[in-house]
């Protein structure tokens, strides 16, 4: 049998009450849901909180509203991901003829494993070292340079740049795996083999670490001298004429 009670608790609750609203209790015997939403109803109206009356019509909506307010906290999780890593990829490999500014040839000193800038005879040509240079694309590119990649023709040695006793200085080193330089992280210790070839005329060319900025390979005033790293400020020949061979 299903009777129904009805409460006019505007005398009861006369002081935390809306005006124009009374709370009802239907469908005796209670369930457990009804009377939790109950509890939440008169514990959220005790509280002193007051809700705007949009009408003295109150549904179960309303009152779904109130219980939300009351028990549900909103938590908004960002979604954080790691920016991918920077990556120089390799376009293109061409080989050239390298000179210095007093248009000095280079030559490998084998028992060194050096290069050295000299002026050649005729007749001793065949011991000009030529150069494939890898060219770059930098997710970042510069107008002014291009990271280039330079290894001698015919072998497994490339140009790199790293520290010893603290001073950025130039190796011949052996690359076997080649393939380990189509791409080369930013965060890659590989970034040695790495220069920046900018243009300061017609085939003509700095060539500064990518490693070390403001670091450049240079060759120096005197003839059959080793080619070297060396700041702006040293008196040596930092510009090179760069020749593409067909």
């Amino acid at each position: 049998m299903e009777s129904q009670m009805t409460c006019n608790t505007s005398e009861m609750w006369g002081r935390k009450m809306p005006e124009g609203l009374d709370l009802e209790i239907s469908q005796c015997p209670l369930t457990m849901r009804s009377v939790a939403n109950l509890i939440i109803a008169m514990e959220r109206l005790k509280g002193g909180k007051t809700e705007e009356v949009l009408s003295t019509d109150f549904r179960d909506e309303n009152l779904l509203n109130i219980m939300l307010d009351s028990i549900v906290e909103e938590q908004i999780v960002f979604e954080r991901s790691s920016a991918p890593p920077v990556q120089f990829s390799r376009t293109n490999e061409h080989q050239c003829s390298v000179t210095d500014g007093q248009n000095r040839s280079l030559i490998l000193i084998q028992n060194t494993m050096e290069l050295h800038a000299v002026m050649l005879q005729g007749g001793s040509e065949n011991r000009k070292v030529h150069l494939n240079m890898s060219t770059y694309v930098h997710p970042t590119p510069s107008v002014e340079a291009r990271p280039v990649a330079l290894g001698i023709k015919d072998t497994d040695l490339y140009l790199a740049c790293y520290k010893v006793d603290g001073k950025p200085t130039l190796h011949l080193e052996t690359v076997t795996d080649k393939e380990s330089l189509l791409s080369i992280s930013a965060e890659s210790d590989l970034v040695r083999f790495l220069f920046y070839k900018h243009d300061t005329g017609l085939n003509v060319s700095t060539l500064m670490s990518a490693l070390f900025p403001n670091w450049y390979i240079s060759t120096a005033t005197q003839d059959n001298k080793p080619v070297e790293m060396c700041q702006e400020t040293a008196s040596r020949h930092r510009t090179f004429r760069i020749q593409r061979q067909s």
